[in-house]
């Protein structure tokens, strides 16, 4: 196991109804003049957003509103967020969503404290010195934002999708109410909770040995997803195993199943190209490309893909053969996402081979460089994956 620093300050207020107490959350962590920041329709529809706002009032807390984020949040929502902000003298960040809102959020509360453009930050040419307090009200068990210190945007100009991650912006309280996600459609839970698998095996294969502790860690939290998300896609109102999923999300990736290991986010970075080209889901994306990636660099280090196999999987180990092994753990987990409605191939979320240049260069590698903390990958090896994936 390697050195690590590990910091998670985030309150968590989990359960039934527990929205109501979002008003005295925020008064708690200072906040007197509040941005509700939220998607499209639905937590206005649900009365989320209302029971929220009324919390708020009790507590004499005022606030202004911006909605509309859409799926893969961009730039210029983020750009209207910080003017309403700076113009209305607002203390703190409520996202009231998913992980698109939350992201979206952080990246304000990130603008709100910069003289330059927050974009400075999400291209590396930058750190954060100071950044709004963030709070949130999550309605999807997926991105993992609501305890992590990351965050996804989408800068229009261009189509770049890039991340950054900084303590500053790690929630400074979530309210998780399992509740919330019941009346999530079917394909967006098996989407949320292909996210929250792709989070951990992100960081459960590694090159760092003898982590025996996260390794289990991370088996249990994909176990869990196995055996809870297709008790929610059968019965959306089935509640602990909702609850279950929502919890599994936030430890997954608020990376206590992390630490002390080498991780290698390939995956994500590239899935974060086809959701930025074609707008597609970033679970059904990661679902096509995650056993891609595996296909393609389970040879590295067979043995750890056939621990995988056996232990998360429930595949005999072929001691004579543990490549066969491997590959039968890699065709579960293919065979599980399609069990719960996720796509195999880059055509069914608008992909075309035609377009593989252009997602290649997208994914940003200088030439000649690599990158991976796992296996490094090359412009070529990405495009490759791209094709089997087609």
């Amino acid at each position: 196991m390697e050195n690590f620093s590990f910091y998670s300050p985030t309150k968590f207020a989990f359960g039934k109804d527990k929205e109501n107490e979002t008003g005295k959350l925020v008064k708690e962590f200072g906040g007197s003049k509040v941005l509700i920041h939220f998607g499209g329709g639905s937590v206005v529809k649900s009365g989320l957003l209302d029971r929220v706002k009324k919390s708020l009032d009790a507590e004499g807390i005022a606030y202004v509103e911006l909605g509309g984020v859409q799926p893969n949040p961009i730039d210029t929502k983020v750009y209207e967020g910080i003017e309403l902000c700076k113009k209305n003298g607002v203390d703190f960040i409520l996202a009231v969503g998913g992980g698109s809102v939350i992201d979206s959020s952080k990246a304000i509360a990130l603008g709100c404290c910069y003289e330059g453009d927050f974009w400075d930050f999400y291209s590396y040419k930058a750190q954060p010195k100071a950044a709004l307090p963030v709070g949130t009200v999550l309605t999807i068990a997926a991105a993992g934002s609501e305890g992590s210190p990351d965050s996804v945007i989408t800068k229009v100009d261009g189509m770049h999708k890039n991340g950054f991650g900084n303590d500053l912006i790690r929630p400074r309280f979530s309210v998780l109410n399992p509740a919330l996600t019941q009346t999530l459609p079917a394909y967006q839970t098996a989407c949320g909770a292909t996210d929250i698998m792709a989070h951990v095996c992100e960081r459960y294969f590694t090159n760092t040995t003898d982590v025996e502790t996260t390794d289990r860690l991370c088996e249990a939290v994909l176990l869990s997803m196995i055996n809870e998300t297709p008790k929610v896609i059968a019965d959306p109102n089935n509640y602990q195993a909702r609850a279950n999923i929502m919890w599994a999300g936030m430890v997954a990736h608020n990376n206590i199943v992390g630490v002390g290991r080498s991780q290698d986010w390939n995956s994500h970075g590239i899935e974060h190209q086809l959701s930025a080209l074609y707008d597609c889901a970033h679970g059904a994306g990661l679902a096509v490309i995650m056993p891609a990636w595996m296909k393609y660099v389970y040879k590295h280090d067979v043995m750890r893909f056939a621990q995988f196999a056996v232990r998360v999987w429930g595949c005999k180990m072929d001691f004579s053969n543990p490549e066969k092994t491997a590959l039968e753990g890699i065709a579960a987990f293919r065979s599980f996402l399609d069990s719960i409605g996720m796509p195999s191939k880059i055509s069914e979320v608008g992909g075309k081979e035609e377009d593989i240049p252009q997602l290649v260069k997208l994914f940003g590698l200088p030439e000649g460089g690599k990158t991976g903390g796992f296996v490094q990958l090359s412009s070529e090896d990405v495009a490759n994956i791209y094709k089997s994936a087609l």
